[in-house]
């Protein structure tokens, strides 16, 4: 009987134990949260292509090697600040007024925090780069109210993903923008195309006439206060403005809402 039970038992499958079969769970659990991240910022990563590919064949244009197209895409990663900062330093701009311009272009990542689950990735690390590698497109498709119960492995997963595929897009451009013909002029016309577009994109969403008007206001002022630092004291006037507006605008709305009770 005994030597039956001990040679059945040889026959038996070997299952493995608990902690092996928790172990391979969990790695399917991680692949999975990597690729659905993955295709959650595909679309978005699709639409960064031509941008991407726009800013690598600049970086040549303004007469960089083509090797400073990674590290800018990879180490910078800032979008629209990338193409500034190409004309910035093409035009020689001090490291104090690109430093104090790149946190005016991108202070609305300090809003996007308010409402991107960073408070779903957990550790020290993790959490820098979540906040590092937090772009337009990062921001936009996670902004749905399930984004708060995603996971760690699925948020740093669509982040890395659209970093990865920026770095390689304006990679790819510099290498092809090697090969276009130095006689071909106007490329690095595409980042004053790409603010104009941006400008374009803005109005359309919030039809404010006066924000162009404003901004266009500022603009001659910083060139007569000072041409070589026209881009940052303008800036700084516009924020100015718009915190004068939104301040007015909220007051006006106060005052609305009090004459509505007191008609009541």
């Amino acid at each position: 009987m005994s030597h039956f039970s001990a040679h059945g038992s040889d026959d038996l499958p070997d299952r493995g134990t608990p902690n092996e079969g928790r172990s391979h769970s969990g790695e399917q659990s991680t692949v999975h949260e990597i690729a659905d991240g993955w295709r959650t910022i595909l679309p978005a990563a699709l639409a960064a292509v031509p941008l991407g590919l726009a800013l690598g064949v600049l970086v040549i244009q303004t007469g960089l090697e083509w090797w400073w197209a990674p590290i800018l895409s990879a180490v910078v990663f800032a979008g629209s600040m990338e193409f500034l900062l190409l004309g910035l330093v093409a035009a020689g701009t001090p490291l104090p007024q690109i430093a104090v311009s790149t946190l005016l272009v991108n202070f609305r990542h300090a809003f996007y925090a308010l409402s991107f689950p960073l408070e779903r990735v957990k550790g020290i690390g993790w959490k820098m780069y979540g906040t590092f590698a937090l772009t337009d497109e990062a921001y936009a498709v996670s902004s749905v109210p399930e984004a708060h119960t995603w996971s760690r492995t699925k948020i740093i997963a669509l982040e890395a993903s659209f970093h990865l595929a920026w770095t390689v897009c304006v990679t790819a451009g510099a290498l092809l923008g090697t090969l276009i013909p130095p006689e071909i002029k106007g490329l690095d016309f595409a980042a004053t195309a790409l603010f104009i577009v941006l400008a374009i994109e803005g109005y359309k969403a919030h039809r404010s006439v006066p924000i162009p008007l404003i901004a266009l206001a500022c603009a001659g002022v910083g060139a007569v206060i000072s041409p070589a630092n026209m881009l940052l004291i303008s800036m700084i006037i516009f924020i100015a403005c718009l915190m004068v507006m939104y301040v007015l605008r909220g007051r006006q709305e106060r005052n609305a809402r009090g004459s509505e009770g007191t008609n009541l």
